[in-house]
């Protein structure tokens, strides 16, 4: 199975509106949380028993561009992405990628993506070139070149990580919790399939967890957080990337309490 490329509209393009919530916990904790939340929640069909793996090749400019107004806390903001779900090592030139412009609107994060192969999501980030795509897709091409041009993005960081994720239903219908682990990432190398070195960006005995709301958090969700006493941080996997290779200095989003120099990722 080609895991987490089930479209859940006709259409190949996507867009999302929601607010994020994301916690730092540690992972001796996460078997007891993953217990609470699969009592309200279903298990994403793409997230069997050891979860799914999520691989993004984030572009900026020379200067970070990007990178800074995350740090600054633009209220309106863009990134980049090409977004690979599954095994890295197994991806040639026709495998299925996003690419997708997430970007801030005072508090809510939109994202929009469209799925495109490998070959071709290169081309269009890396070349600067047009792809075949269909007609409701050509307003996100042409931004994407945009940018791209604009802006002289080139590919910067990548992120990795193993992610166990949950969906609403009912009345939570809309409600996304993800769990991420073992999140790495590197500063070269950028092509997904290499079987390049990556770091720890974020310490191997933590997880983030992300709660993911279309309108408002459930209150069950909220008091379970209240009273496992998480508490909510600002954390992003790009930023720490770029920290993380020493590209820029430690931020409000570095983890506090650890070194910048994480360790390498064992086999």
């Amino acid at each position: 199975m080609d895991l987490g490329h089930a479209l859940r509209a006709p259409s190949r393009l996507h867009a999302f509106n929601r607010y994020e919530i994301k916690y730092l916990i540690d992972v001796d904790r996460l078997d007891g949380l993953r217990a609470d939340i699969e009592k309200r929640l279903d298990r994403d069909v793409h997230s069997g028993p050891e979860g799914y793996s999520i691989w993004s090749v984030y572009y900026d400019t020379r200067r970070l561009r990007f990178y800074w107004e995350k740090i600054e806390g633009l209220k309106f903001r863009r990134k980049l992405r090409i977004r690979h779900y599954g095994d890295r090592f197994a991806i040639t030139g026709d495998t299925p990628v996003f690419v997708e412009i997430k970007q801030r609107v005072n508090r809510v994060t939109q994202k929009r993506r469209v799925r495109l192969s490998y070959h071709d999501a290169l081309r269009l980030c890396d070349k600067r070139e047009a792809v075949e795509h269909s007609l409701g897709e050509t307003a996100f091409i042409d931004e994407v070149l945009d940018l791209t041009s604009r802006l002289d993005l080139r590919a910067t960081a990548i992120t990795g990580y193993q992610r166990h994720a949950y969906m609403g239903r009912g009345a939570d219908v809309g409600l996304r919790v993800t769990f991420d682990q073992r999140v790495r990432g590197r500063d070269r190398d950028f092509d997904l399939a290499t079987p390049a070195e990556n770091r720890f960006i974020i310490p191997p005995h933590k997880v983030i967890m992300e709660v993911k709301a279309n309108e408002r958090v459930p209150y069950w969700l909220t008091d379970l957080t209240a009273s496992r006493e998480l508490q909510v941080v600002r954390v992003s996997k790009y930023c720490q990337s770029v920290e993380a290779a020493g590209r820029a200095p430690r931020s409000v989003f570095h983890v506090p309490g650890h070194d910048i120099h994480l360790p390498l990722e064992k086999a």
